[in-house]
């Protein structure tokens, strides 16, 4: 694999990397982005100067991937590394109150979660405690499209409530 080759695929890929990486970072860890997409394209150069790339996929196809599974491993480390902070963050720092506001914003957001119908609050505990689509559709017994659809409403039904609307009075 030669530089100018690798460079033309980063060219006529970047565009599916970012919208992968977009989708699956989590929002609190987004400043995270340009480490996941260069850890993506370097796994890329290795797998591809391997010759472990196989042509059973696109190339974007095959990148979509690596871009999602190092999304969800930045997604996991930075959590391990956010529940690090709060055991060790003296009461002085501003951390602490960082993870105070964190942790009191996440018990609200799980209560409003616990408030929702059943089939759009499961679905989104699931999103919560770090689980995919292809996961949430297994457990649950519902196809990726359903688990897409039922996150999509649960988090209209959840913004209609943080906007103080009458969620019982929506349309879904």
């Amino acid at each position: 694999m030669d530089d100018s080759a690798f460079a033309e695929i980063v060219r006529s890929t970047k565009k599916v990397v970012l919208a992968a990486v977009r989708r699956n970072l989590y929002e609190r860890f987004q400043e995270s982005i340009d480490d996941v997409v260069q850890e993506t394209y370097y796994r890329a150069y290795r797998s591809l100067s391997r010759g472990a790339f196989q042509n059973r996929s696109k190339m974007s196809t095959w990148l979509y991937a690596i871009a999602r599974n190092e999304s969800l491993r930045m997604n996991a480390k930075m959590s391990r590394e956010e529940s690090g902070e709060r055991r060790i963050s003296p009461a002085g720092d501003s951390r602490s109150e960082e993870t105070e506001n964190y942790q009191t914003e996440k018990e609200s957001l799980l209560q409003m979660i616990n408030e929702l119908p059943k089939i759009y609050g499961e679905v989104l505990q699931m999103y919560f405690d770090g689980k995919t689509e292809k996961e949430i559709g297994s457990l649950l017994s519902i196809s990726q499209g359903t688990v897409k659809s039922r996150a999509f409403r649960g988090k209209k039904l959840l913004r209609a409530m943080r906007e103080g609307a009458n969620h019982e009075a929506l349309r879904i």
